[in-house]
């Protein structure tokens, strides 16, 4: 089994759609799913519920019930648990942490978000482990040109030496739209931009942490 925790200090990150995102792209893709709502808000539960038997199982967690959830899905054959944190709360991030096999910090290109981040990037070091940013709620390139605030974004974690995956998360109201539905971009719009993000973000996280040579990134 593999765990990914998705992480974000700063409230509206866009962290839970990118969550039940990733969760809903594995569970599409025929992997067993577990999600655990570490997030007081319980937003990620309130969209996956409803599903049923078709969508990934979703349990109510708080940080320090995490090891004791990942051990139980070891025991019921579950393939990935996804991990939604609580925004800003450091001790229900460190179980977390620690527990992923890959840890994504969702970033939007903002000042606060990138402050944020590095606040959140000195727990990582902390407790010796690593992590990768989401660029999240981004606006779009103009006549293929990033946005200003983008390029000054990935510039800042270029510097840190931070990686960041490959593929932008936009500004789409599509997101919202998939998230009062209960449903992924892909079954709402399959052939839209937005469905061609999350299956471009899937494919390099399934393939991240399900690659025995790529696992475990701390």
């Amino acid at each position: 089994m593999r765990t990914i925790a998705l992480i974000a200090r700063k409230g509206g990150s866009g962290k839970t759609t990118i969550a039940v995102h990733l969760a809903l792209s594995a569970f599409l893709g025929r992997r067993h799913v577990l999600v655990a709502d570490a997030d007081s808000q319980r937003s990620a539960a309130e969209v996956l519920k409803p599903r049923g038997d078709h969508g990934p199982t979703v349990v109510e967690v708080t940080g320090r019930d995490l090891a004791a959830v990942q051990m139980r899905a070891v025991r019921d054959d579950v393939d990935l648990m996804i991990i939604d944190t609580a925004a800003g709360l450091e001790e229900s991030l460190g179980h977390a942490i620690v527990l992923a096999d890959l840890s994504l910090l969702v970033v939007r290109p903002t000042f606060l978000d990138i402050a944020a981040a590095v606040q959140s990037l000195q727990v990582f070091r902390r407790l010796d482990r690593s992590a990768m940013v989401v660029l999240s709620q981004a606006p779009p390139p103009r006549e293929g040109v990033e946005p200003p605030a983008v390029k000054r974004t990935l510039e800042v974690f270029r510097r840190m030496q931070v990686p960041v995956v490959p593929v932008i998360v936009r500004a789409r109201s599509i997101y919202q739209a998939a998230m009062e539905q209960a449903c992924a971009v892909q079954e709402l719009e399959p052939n839209g931009p937005a469905a061609q993000e999350v299956r471009a973000l899937w494919d390099i996280v399934e393939h991240m942490v399900f690659d025995p040579r790529l696992a475990r990134t701390g």
